[in-house]
């Protein structure tokens, strides 16, 4: 009773709000004032407790495949589903074990025979499916002689491999995007293998055991120094004898989705935060903190109407390689992607040594990875919105793929979000627009067991708490600013994506 008389009464203050005049926006706006009003940072701090009781029960991690991260599921998708969601848990696969039985081996057959050493020459590129291959070799759009800078983009696009032979062995340069893309494309391409060299500037030219947490491609892959990728690509012809001798062993963890009832579903406006954390420790601020604050946001939007559907995400196993947010967006159609209009991410929100850091939709610093999806810009300007109406500065941050954006905006739809650091140093200019301490990390505690509850800075995660639902709040009622997706537009944004 109590529940349905809090939804009626919220459904009402929407009317009574708006025959009051407002000169500032429309019921985007009324309800954005609203929400952040019904937003507490002490709820969000009981969710955050929550999860560190989580942590202590068990092993003192939430991480992937372990019972904490099961039980932060169970926590999660039960309060959602309280606020009456539909709640979908999707499971997805990570890297439960890898081990190999034998020395990778990558021999050149023809024109000449030779041998590289492995564990010295070239690695085995963890966690590689086992194979056995022998095959030509084909380069892929590599960057020979080496540049003073690592500039290369070899494989990171799906057109590097126009004119790709299936079943080569494909040879790509270690350079500008994600190790994931490279594989991923070719084995797109029908790439028996996959070899990939370093670049050849100082410090990036022997090979070293790397684990990338990346199995799908199901071809076995090695990394291998500037050295050997130089001689590859300079012999004519060259055949390789590649193969991987491992046991590959999968486990399974959820997504969890959640969706309002209501709300056009041609139209979903979707917000994400992933919910493991590492082995080492509780994740309590990476990132407790974002799928604490997007939780508290839900369960408040939760009493009002929508215009446009609201779909949140809490994403597994984000920190072995965004597997949870990108096996998701893998399984979606076209038309599925084309509905999610905006992709909103939370993570870490409440770095003790803080900044607010938005990420930068328009690449107005014109340095580092390039702007985001057409759309992104708009997500940027509602968020500094919100914070100069409180008088607080911000700063840029770059798509540089290291969260759950990255699969989002990889595929053309717009995304933005805050952070508010990692292991980063902040600078003195810093510490003059936000306070804290210069030269010293905004998260000193980063991926370490001294993530807990005390690791978390109350102040900066109630001011991006407002922030998430006035930003929540404005999407789910109008996606102005936000262009129509075309093809077109769509291949510009992957383009770019290859560059990251």
């Amino acid at each position: 009773m109590r529940r349905t008389l809090i939804v009626v009464i919220a459904a009402l203050s929407l009317p009574l709000a708006l025959a009051t005049p407002v000169h500032a926006g429309g019921l985007d706006d009324v309800f954005a004032k609203l929400l952040v009003k019904q937003v507490k940072g002490s709820n969000v701090k009981k969710h955050l407790d929550a999860l560190q009781a989580i942590a202590t029960a068990n092993g003192g991690n939430r991480a992937a495949g372990s019972p904490g991260y099961d039980a932060s599921v169970d926590y999660v998708a039960g309060k959602l589903r309280r606020a009456g969601y539909k709640v979908t848990l999707q499971p997805i696969n990570f890297v439960e074990s890898w081990s190999e039985n034998s020395a990778p081996v990558l021999d050149v057959t023809a024109p000449s025979a030779k041998s590289f050493v492995p564990n010295e020459d070239f690695f085995t590129f963890q966690p590689s499916p086992s194979g056995d291959v022998t095959a030509q070799v084909q380069g892929v759009d590599l960057t020979l002689p080496p540049t003073p800078t690592p500039t290369s983009t070899s494989g990171c696009e799906a057109a590097d491999f126009a004119g790709f032979v299936a079943g080569r062995v494909a040879l790509v340069q270690r350079g500008t995007c994600p190790f994931v893309n490279k594989v991923q494309n070719a084995a797109a391409a029908g790439a028996s293998g996959l070899i990939v060299f370093n670049e050849g500037q100082p410090g990036r030219t022997e090979a070293n055991p790397l684990d990338i947490g990346e199995w799908r491609g199901g071809i076995p892959m090695v990394y291998a120094d500037f050295a050997v990728g130089q001689e590859l690509a300079a012999t004519a012809g060259a055949t390789v004898h590649l193969k991987v001798d491992a046991d590959l062993v999968l486990g399974t963890n959820n997504n969890v989705i959640a969706e309002s009832r209501g709300g056009d579903p041609r139209d979903v406006v979707m917000i994400g935060a992933h919910l493991d954390s590492v082995p080492e420790g509780p994740g309590i601020n990476d990132n407790g903190s974002g799928s604490a604050a997007i939780l508290e946001v839900a369960e408040e939007m939760a009493k009002y109407p929508v215009k446009n559907k609201v779909r949140f995400g809490f994403w597994a196993a984000e920190e072995i390689g965004l597997l949870g947010s990108d096996q998701y967006v893998a399984a979606l159609s076209q038309a599925q992607r084309d509905r999610i209009k905006v992709y909103l991410n939370f993570d870490m929100v409440g770095s003790p040594n803080y900044a607010y850091m938005l990420y930068d939709g328009d690449d107005s610093d014109a340095e580092g990875s390039p702007a985001g999806p057409p759309g992104s810009d708009e997500i940027e300007r509602r968020l500094e919105r919100f914070y100069d109406s409180r008088h607080l500065p911000t700063i840029g941050t770059d798509f540089d793929g290291r969260s759950d954006y990255g699969p989002f905006i990889a595929v053309g739809i717009p995304a933005g979000g805050i952070f508010t650091g990692a292991e980063g140093i902040k600078t003195p200019e810093e510490a003059a627009l936000f306070g804290g301490t210069a030269g010293v990390a905004y998260d000193p505690c980063y991926h370490q067991a001294c993530d807990t509850i005390a690791n978390v800075n109350l102040k900066a995660l109630d001011v991006d708490a407002d922030a998430i639902a006035d930003s929540a709040a404005r999407f789910a009622f109008s996606l102005k600013g936000i262009p129509k997706r075309t093809a077109a537009k769509t291949a510009a944004a992957l383009s770019a994506e290859g560059t990251r």
